[in-house]
């Protein structure tokens, strides 16, 4: 076992009653609850915003050239999905009764719906029909969420660590994407343009070169400064193009039902709903990822109120014009570079988000933001969330067990459709809307594995607590203790092998 320094707090026995000082009482504040100077929390929020701002901006430009929308009505839906995700971030973050996990967790338009929604407005229905669809389905997942939320005695550090690791992996693409660019001359088949991977490399070396710098607030703001400076850079190579920042409107409310009412369809709504599930799987996944970086507990109910904020917020999303909501995993991964857990940066990053939607110039300001720039900065971001996953996987035991098999297949699966995007092309289209997303194939592989071998398989297990749910150890008792202290025969003893005393608390 390994922690810090040896503080003055005793160890309390189990079945004490432990007399907490002020003092003491403050070190078991959640983790997530810090609360930062306002200039501190403003410069995270943005820096937040500016690493999921082109993941949520996809899903309307693309949904919006299938349904032929003109390019202002296009930037209508941009701005109503930027408006909504800030809504949905400050109710996941800040919480109210029943919804809201008080976690550092941003809330914005979700891919795994995008093939879905496409497919229903070609069928004939158009958006009004994926407006009612996301509505129904959104709502019977609201009142499955806190049944769904019981799987969390399914996800022990075997399963978590797997997708947490898959998250990464799966978001590193994306990072290649935007290094590759979209504008005139790229083509990923070709390759990245070179000035595109030097641009990238540039960005890259600032967000090293910040993080080792060490002053908290210049190290902890490295992406944002790294964007900021990466995207000076592009101007002077002239790959960055604010010209058309300019054009349109600056300040604009959005559209209540602007695209029509919503009509209901059956078929879209079933379609909908396996959307859902997944979705579901996906922000649980993400909620234990953020939960493992922060170092704090979460229990079903706590996973229920964040499942029930993200079906809530979706299911309000079709009265502004946009779509489903889910937490962003590349997020999650800013959180563990950072190291800023305080879940009110997020919520500031929820208010840029609803100014952004209110004023679509200043989204056009982030959005002139070279890609190559946003992906030298996303390697370590996203790189950063499947070494948390592999850290985690370090602390699961592999001996006389399977469960080395779970983490091996469990991963591969999760590749399969991240390696060649097309794989899954000729199954059903209820197969693909679950496994055509790497993040998801890996949940439902891990989550059925642990099941078989180590719920459903011999009794004779080797190891309960591998399979357990995952546990946690206030971090004031961790205090006490020293590196190389370990717990041998329910005794702590030193890296020498010499008992610890335990203090009783005098009453």
């Amino acid at each position: 076992m390994h922690a810090g320094r040896r503080s003055a707090h005793p160890v309390p026995a189990p079945d004490e009653e432990v007399e907490l000082t002020t003092k003491q009482k403050k070190e078991f504040v959640r983790p997530e609850d810090e609360r930062l100077p306002i200039g501190a929390t403003i410069g995270y929020g943005i820096q937040h915003v500016l690493t999921m701002y082109g993941g949520i901006i996809a899903p309307p430009l693309i949904i919006g050239q299938i349904a032929g929308l003109k390019p202002a009505d296009i930037g209508v839906l941009i701005a109503a999905c930027l408006f909504m995700g800030g809504l949905a971030t400050i109710l996941q973050t800040v919480g109210v009764p029943f919804f809201g996990s008080q976690l550092p967790l941003v809330q914005g338009v979700s891919f795994a719906g995008v093939a879905t929604m496409g497919a229903i407005v070609t069928s004939g229905g158009g958006l009004p029909a994926v407006f009612g669809s996301v509505i129904a389905a959104s709502v019977i997942g609201l009142l499955i969420a806190p049944v769904f939320a019981t799987i969390i005695r399914f996800f022990p550090p075997v399963v978590t660590g797997t997708v947490i690791t898959t998250i990464g992996l799966s978001l590193l693409p994306v990072a290649a994407g935007w290094i590759v660019g979209t504008g005139e001359g790229s083509n990923a088949a070709k390759g990245a343009l070179p000035g595109n991977l030097m641009l990238a490399g540039i960005t890259l070396v600032i967000v090293l070169i910040l993080s080792k710098i060490p002053v908290g607030a210049i190290s902890r703001l490295a992406i944002l400064l790294s964007i900021v400076l990466g995207t000076i850079v592009a101007v002077f190579l002239g790959k960055a193009d604010f010209s058309k920042v300019g054009q349109g409107d600056i300040f604009a409310l959005p559209r209540i039902f602007g695209f029509g009412m919503p009509t209901f369809e059956l078929a879209g709504i079933i379609s909908m709903f396996i959307v859902i599930l997944v979705t579901l799987t996906e922000t649980t996944a993400d909620i234990l990822a953020v939960s493992e970086i922060v170092g704090t507990k979460v229990d079903s109910k706590r996973i229920a109120a964040g499942l029930r904020a993200d079906m809530l917020s979706s299911a309000v999303s079709p009265i502004f014009g946009t779509f489903t909501q889910s937490a962003f995993a590349q997020n999650v991964g800013l959180v563990a570079i950072t190291g800023v857990k305080s879940r009110f940066v997020v919520t500031a990053g929820g208010g840029v988000l609803v100014i952004l939607g209110l004023l679509p110039v200043l989204g056009r300001v982030v959005g002139a933001i070279p890609s190559p720039v946003l992906g030298g900065a996303g390697l370590v971001l996203f790189g950063s969330v499947a070494a948390s996953g592999i850290r985690t996987l370090a602390k699961v035991e592999y001996k006389d067990n399977m469960n080395l098999v779970i983490v091996a297949t469990s991963l591969a699966v999760g590749m399969l459709p991240i390696a060649v995007p097309s794989i899954y092309a000729q199954m059903p289209a209820w197969f693909v809307t679950i496994f055509h997303s790497g993040i998801s194939s890996a949940a439902v592989t891990a989550i059925l594995l642990n099941l078989l071998f180590n719920h459903l398989g011999s009794a004779q297990r080797k190891n309960a607590f591998v399979s357990a749910p995952t546990r946690s150890i206030p971090v004031a008792y961790l205090d006490a203790f020293e590196d190389g202290d370990s717990i041998v025969d329910g005794k702590i003893v030193d890296r020498d092998g010499n008992e610890v005393a335990v203090e009783r608390p005098s009453h």
